[in-house]
């Protein structure tokens, strides 16, 4: 088996606790509407974490208090639309102190606040799940 070279890309966990427990920021994908993590390329320049912080605020609006090191990473197939290749998206956790009304992408994205559970339903890579619920546990 031949060793693959990866695309490499950030994200942002967002999260914030609350009464009912600790809560998600996912947003849409722009071309299936898919439930994802706000994640992009590195931004030149930035550090993976500082270009994850600018995706957060990009594509859903949230700014906050950005954990020093990765949760961890996931890997997926990007769609050939984009460029196709195979991606892995190192996640860095964020503690939300601020939900913008505006954002950049508001028109072309929705973000929703989901509990962990919902969350991990929600979102379509098998490592992406497991990274969301095991990360959930040091929140409770």
């Amino acid at each position: 088996m031949s060793k693959k070279a990866y695309k490499k890309q950030c994200a942002v966990l967002a999260y914030r606790l609350s009464k009912r427990g600790p809560k998600i920021a996912l947003v849409t994908s722009l071309e299936t509407r898919r439930w994802v993590l706000p994640k992009g390329n590195l931004v030149n320049g930035l550090s993976a974490r500082q270009s994850a912080a600018l995706e957060a605020f990009e594509e859903a609006g949230l700014e906050g208090t950005m954990a020093k090191r990765s949760c961890g990473s996931y890997d997926y197939e990007k769609t050939e639309l984009k460029g196709g290749g195979l991606c892995r998206v190192s996640v860095y956790p964020m503690a939300v102190t601020r939900v913008k009304r505006n954002w950049p992408e508001k028109a072309l994205r929705e973000r929703k606040w989901m509990s962990i559970e919902k969350a991990v339903a929600a979102v379509g890579e098998a490592e992406l799940k497991t990274l969301i619920a095991r990360f959930g546990k040091t929140l409770k």
